[in-house]
């Protein structure tokens, strides 16, 4: 059987070893004769597990003691709504740099509860290549409640590596397509919140990393299953919890602890997208249409020089075991999503299928 690759922006491909593990203790998990889907997230046994969970991605990240960690229901949308009503307090501002689509729709919730500001930080080079602002340009209104940004967009395959300084306004990331894939200073964020459908597992978690004091500001009306401190006093478990995909975040944090933690995974993933971006730069058949300084090492976007090659593209990629590359609808063209599951091999894959194809086509 072709090995399979799954290029897809989210869900994505989880680590081979993770599924295998998963697998294995599907119907006897610890020895209890019952899967973990099954178990009481009331259960020692489940608490013994989310404690290790929370744990073991507090070593990874390094998440200073004044933070709290919080699996969440609701994934990255759950939170745009979520970060105005608990952090507003009683201010009517925030700032909102838009970078994507992904910053465009967190907008589009925030302005249901605040008065926007939107920074359009995107700009294009003399080639025609999207970029953007350099840090020290980005202007940050010193009333507003927070500054929102979002570091990687999977849409445009954006990603920004330089972190805005906010004085004392609390910055808030949304690193749904990019945390855990390469080390982060958490002391200099107010909250960071991540989808899990990409580097932490599948889909319907939330993961929510927030500063102590900012914690217990949220607005009367909110409801509580979005109340950052109704959720910290329960220990994310004011309600069922998505008890299954929180185990599997946990098996992947220790997967990550065997890689040999954060600076060893991006090393990999440094490699990983020096592999394809590399082999688009020197083809003239393929092309990436986003600036160098701010190229995304999780999703890649490329287009073919003859459009209407697309669907032949996307039907041989798939027959070779190559799958989930079509772009987004947005943009077009096609998108390489090489989170951290992603092996190299699957990258190289990749490459020599799409030079296969330009020698078949060009």
């Amino acid at each position: 059987m072709t090995k399979i690759f799954n290029f897809c922006a989210g869900p994505a491909m989880l680590p081979e070893a993770v599924m295998h593990k998963a697998q294995n203790e599907f119907c006897n998990w610890q020895g209890m004769g019952i899967s973990v889907m099954e178990v009481s997230h009331r259960s020692p046994e489940y608490i013994d597990m989310a404690q290790q969970a929370e744990q073991d991605l507090r070593d990874l990240m390094e998440i200073p003691d004044n933070y709290k960690v919080l699996f969440c229901h609701g994934g990255g949308r759950g939170q745009f709504a979520a970060v105005p009503l608990n952090l507003l307090d009683d201010k009517l501002d925030a700032d909102y740099l838009l970078t994507g689509q992904w910053s465009k729709s967190a907008v589009v919730e925030a302005k249901k509860h605040a008065r926007i500001a939107e920074t359009n930080i995107m700009t294009e080079t003399a080639d025609g290549k999207i970029s953007v602002q350099a840090c020290a340009d980005w202007q940050v209104n010193a009333g507003a409640a927070y500054v929102h940004y979002c570091p990687n967009e999977t849409i445009e395959g954006i990603e920004l590596f330089d972190i805005p300084e906010t004085g004392v306004v609390p910055l808030v990331a949304d690193m749904s397509s990019t945390i855990l894939s390469r080390p982060v200073d958490v002391s200099k964020f107010g909250l960071i919140y991540a989808g899990a459908q990409k580097n932490i597992g599948p889909s319907g978690l939330s993961i929510v990393i927030v500063r102590d004091d900012l914690i217990g500001k949220a607005r009367q009306a909110i409801p509580s299953i979005l109340d950052y401190k109704v959720q910290a006093d329960a220990d994310s478990m004011y309600n069922t919890p998505p008890t299954y995909a929180w185990y599997l975040a946990g098996l992947v944090f220790k997967w990550l602890k065997e890689q040999g933690g954060l600076a060893e995974v991006e090393k990999k993933n440094i490699a990983k997208a020096a592999l394809l971006y590399n082999f688009i730069d020197n083809s003239s058949f393929y092309a990436n249409y986003v600036d160098k300084s701010v190229r995304s090492r999780m999703n890649i976007p490329f287009t073919l020089e003859n459009d209407s090659l697309n669907e032949t593209f996307l039907k041989e990629s798939k027959a070779a075991g190559l799958l989930t590359l079509k772009g987004h609808k947005l943009v077009g063209g096609m998108r390489a999503s090489i989170y951290n599951a992603m092996p190299i091999e699957g990258v190289q894959a990749l490459v020599d299928f799409m030079s296969a194809f330009e020698k078949k086509y060009a």
